[in-house]
This record gives C-alpha cells, structure tokens and sequence, in this order.
C-alpha cells in the first residue's frame, strides 16, 4: 500500500473514531510495536480482530476495527474482570501490521495436490501439516489456486468433530484434501468472513463475495474470485467457496459443445428482440456458465444489455451488471426488474426466477419488445414449463412468450486414454432400445446390433477414468401443440402431458441425448443415470 493511501485510510478511522466516540491510535508510524503473547492466543486475535496495545497490571488498552463487534468488545471486558479495559480505533491494515508480528510468514514449502493419490493418507497430512504453518491469507489463496490447477468448480470447509475436513469437488465429485485444526479454520474462516463482508459467527445461512488478489508468503500472487455460502452446522460455521472462471473468453456458444441441431436452435432464438429463453437444471448443471454465453454473443454496441444478479459472478465488459441482495425484504427482484425495464434495454438476464412477482414481471418484459434470458430450477423442460404456469397461471398470452426451455445436466467425460471397451449384453441393448426407439420422428436412430460401449479404467495418472464434464440437454420450444395443451382446462394440463407432446415435435430429452453420448464413447451409462435420475 502507497504511503498516501495509507494515510487516507488513517484519516478514515480517525473520523469514523470520532463519529463513534472513541480514542484513535495511528499505527502507521515506524515506532517499535509492542507485542503481548500471554493477553490472548492467536485464534481469538483473529477471531475477534482484536489487539492488545498496552498492558499494565491493572490496564489494558485494546486495539479495535471497525468490523469488531460490540458484543465482542464487552465479552472481552466480562473476560478480564480484574482490570479496567479499554478500546482504541486502528485501521484494518494497522491491524494486518500487528498480525504479522503476531504470526510472521514461515518459510513453507507447497505440496501440489495430486488427484491420483486421492485417499492417500501420507499426501492429505502433508497438505494438513503445510497448512498449519502458514498464514489465513495463504491458506485461501493456495487452496483457491490448487483448485484452480485441478478445475474444481467448489471448495467445501466441513466441521467435525475433533477438526475440519476440507473437500474440492472435481467433475462433479467431492476428493478429501486436507484437514484442519481448530484453530487454523478460525483463522481461515476470519479471512474469509472479511473478505467477503459475512460474519464469521451468524447464527443464519449467508451469502458473499470474494474478488482480491492475494500476495502468498512465497511471494506468489493468486487472483482470489469465489462466490461463499455459510451455514451454522452441528460443530461449527461450514463453507461452501463456488469458483468463477478467470477465463471470459472462454464464455461463448463455441465452448458449450452444443450440436448443430442445438445450435441452431439457440441461435434462432437469440437473434429474435423479443421472447424468453430459460435454462433449467438443478445447482451444478452449468445453467450460470450457460447464461454468460449467451450474454457474451449478444454483446455489441448497437445493443444494450442489463442484468441482474445476486451475486455478480463474472464481470462482462460492455454490460450493465447490477447486483441485488438476496434480502427481498428490501427490494424485491421484480421490483428491480421493473426500473431496469425502464432504462430502454434490448436484452435484460435475470440471474434466476424465484417467485411468482419475477416470474410475471420477465414474461411481461418479453412480450413488450425485449428478449429475456434467465434460469430456473425443475427437473426437466416440461416440469419448468408447468412449474412456470403454477406461478403465472394458464395465461396462453404470457406462455406464447416463451421461446425456449433448455434444460441440462452435467456428466463426467470418460478419458480416452484409459477408457475400456466393452460389448453390451442383450439385456442392456434391449434397455438401450427402449430409450432409442422413443427418439422424435426425423431424428436419425443408430444400429444397436454391433454397439461398443465404455466405461472407466484406470492409470496412474488418472485414477478415476474421466477428464472433464460435459453437458446433456433438451430443448422444448414453443410449438402449436404445446400452445394447443396451454389452451386446455388447468386441470388437464400435466408434465408427461407436455413432455409426450415437445418429443412428438421434434425434442430429444435429456436421458436420449445422454444415451445418444454413451454411444459416440465420450461418457457411461452409469453417469447418464446417476444425473437423470
């Protein structure tokens, strides 16, 4: 930090000291810190974001931000009964000065994280033990980068016990780690709860935001952007880090290995003004990865395109982004969604239609002259469709405005260097024809008789058989029949009802289209079932 933004921020807490009535101590200066080890131990400095300044026998005068609590400054005043306690304003990185007097960097050799020795005891205590020696800031910074190196989509802090157990999910599957220590997850959760603007203790579930740059102790720099949810469990706050993908260029429809057929589809609808497109899946299915793509080929200058999302999970060049806290107690998403429908937007991305409010106010933003891109959470297309008319009611006005329901899921890519062959028996191929021979009229249907199918092998390397994810999908588009069911009695109107009609019109479901990938090689059965069902 520059010498003048320092002391802009010294003369921040100065005023925010004397609005709140306080004494202020500038620790900028380069007089000798004191430190007082016996005052209170590591975790609870971090904790509480507390330090001792001074101590006598019967005073002690406490260092405090702007993020400590009340109820934290009067435990400590209930803890030291026998002498007269007091607090004084420091800045945040006053307080940083003082940490790293209190635990400087050690000199720490990283172990790489290797997925191929997964439930090796030796590897997981040596991660374990690495960890315990170093800083919070490090502890983020290079479980975010290990997860990184090994594409993992989240990194999960799990309270137990006797420690915490620390998973990355690869592909779709949870891997162990790491454990932690009591103490080093307060440090750790401390980081995070500050970087994030959570509370490192709440009572409730929370939700925030993590987007720096962290300087490791081995002077390594790592961009840090993770989306943090917390809950309070049984033995203590559990972290669930989602990460986001530094790579923009990456968020386009090339990257989503749509069929042509797909493609097609979605082009046609993205080149309309006006109209809906959902997509539908459950948390995991790439519905986020999905939307940006969308929002990332519509971008141009001659259109305007505003979103809106709680959180903001990748920041578009180009694109008016606006965050809307989760509290709908404040100001609800639709009411949001009304103002922005009044800055003259050609295509506006709703992050996720969560109520009835939403969910009629997007319908009446594609009916008059905007294209409307959002997710949603169902099962499949079919189960959106009816689900949205159980918000909306059958309105045949508001449903025509739907354009496009693709709903997705992810599967494991089987490795095709250690894939194994293998010819399925006639039970299997009979199972497989059942699913076949349900395919749409004009989609082309492949011979059974001589199938090759896959499954996962093994190397050292690659344990586990599979490398990376990729998606299958179906696509229900608002067709005559479909706007024929809509017209129908409310009653009448059912899921496998629509979903036996958009497969008479041409849609591939998601199990065929999975099915149709376990033929080509590229994925199992097994994982097919495992996300359809």
């Amino acid at each position: 930090m520059s010498q003048n933004a320092r002391a802009d921020e010294e003369q921040a807490t100065l005023r925010r000291a004397r609005i709140l009535g306080m004494s202020y101590i500038d620790t900028s200066g380069p007089s000798n810190k004191q430190i007082f080890h016996d005052v209170l131990q590591l975790p609870d400095l971090y904790k509480y974001r507390i330090i001792p300044l001074e101590v006598e026998k019967s005073n002690i005068l406490f260092g405090v931000t702007t993020t400590t609590s009340q109820q934290t400054m009067n435990d400590i005043m209930a803890h030291f009964t026998d002498q007269k306690v007091g607090f004084a304003l420091i800045s945040d990185n006053g307080f940083k000065d003082y940490m790293r007097l209190y635990d400087p960097p050690k000199e720490v050799k990283y172990e790489d994280i290797n997925l191929a020795s997964q439930g090796s005891g030796n590897l997981i205590n040596e991660v374990s033990a690495s960890l315990e020696q170093v800083r919070a800031d490090d502890v983020l910074a290079y479980l975010v980068k290990q997860a990184y190196v090994l594409k993992a989509s989240d990194i999960h802090l799990e309270n137990r016990k006797a420690d915490v157990r620390v998973r990355f999910r690869v592909d779709g599957v949870l891997h162990s780690i790491a454990n932690l220590s009591r103490g080093k997850f307060l440090q750790l959760i401390s980081t995070i709860a500050i970087s994030a603007n959570i509370m490192s203790d709440s009572p409730d579930a929370q939700t925030g935001h993590i987007n720096k740059l962290y300087k490791m102790a081995t002077g390594e720099d790592v961009t840090v952007n993770l989306r943090v949810e917390t809950v309070p469990a049984a033995f203590g706050q559990d972290v669930v880090m989602r990460l986001f993908n530094q790579q923009l260029e990456l968020l386009n429809l090339d990257s989503l290995g749509l069929s042509a057929k797909e493609r097609s589809v979605v082009d046609d609808i993205i080149t309309h003004p006006t109209g809906m497109a959902l997509i539908v899946g459950p948390t995991g299915s790439g519905k986020t990865t999905t939307l940006y793509s969308l929002i990332n080929t519509l971008k141009s200058d001659e259109r305007k395109i505003i979103t809106l999302e709680d959180p903001i999970e990748y920041y578009l060049e180009g694109i008016v982004q606006i965050p809307v806290a989760g509290d709908q107690k404040v100001t609800s998403f639709a009411e949001k969604l009304r103002a922005v429908l009044r800055l003259d937007p050609d295509v506006v991305m709703v992050g996720e239609i969560r109520d009835q409010d939403t969910a009629r106010t997007s319908l009446q933003a594609a009916l008059t002259g905007h294209l409307l891109l959002s997710t949603f959470h169902a099962s499949s297309a079919a189960a959106a469709l009816t689900r949205m008319l159980d918000f909306i009611g059958i309105n045949p006005l508001f449903a025509s405005a739907i354009h496009l329901i693709m709903a997705q899921r992810l599967v494991r890519r089987l490795d095709d260097e250690t894939k194994q062959a293998y010819q399925p028996d006639e039970a299997l191929r009979n199972q497989l024809a059942t699913v076949i021979n349900e395919l749409p009229p004009g989609v082309e249907r492949p011979d059974l008789s001589n199938v090759t199918l896959y499954r996962a092998g093994k190397s050292e390397k690659n344990p586990f058989g599979y490398s990376g994810q990729l998606a299958i999908r179906e696509q229900l588009l608002m067709t005559d029949g479909i706007q024929g069911i809509l017209k129908l009695p409310p009653n009448q109107v059912t899921t496998v009802m629509l979903e036996k009609k958009a497969i008479e019109d041409g849609m591939v479901t998601m199990l065929q289209d999975g099915i149709l990938k376990v033929l080509t090689g590229v994925t199992t059965l097994e994982e097919v079932y495992r996300v359809v069902y």
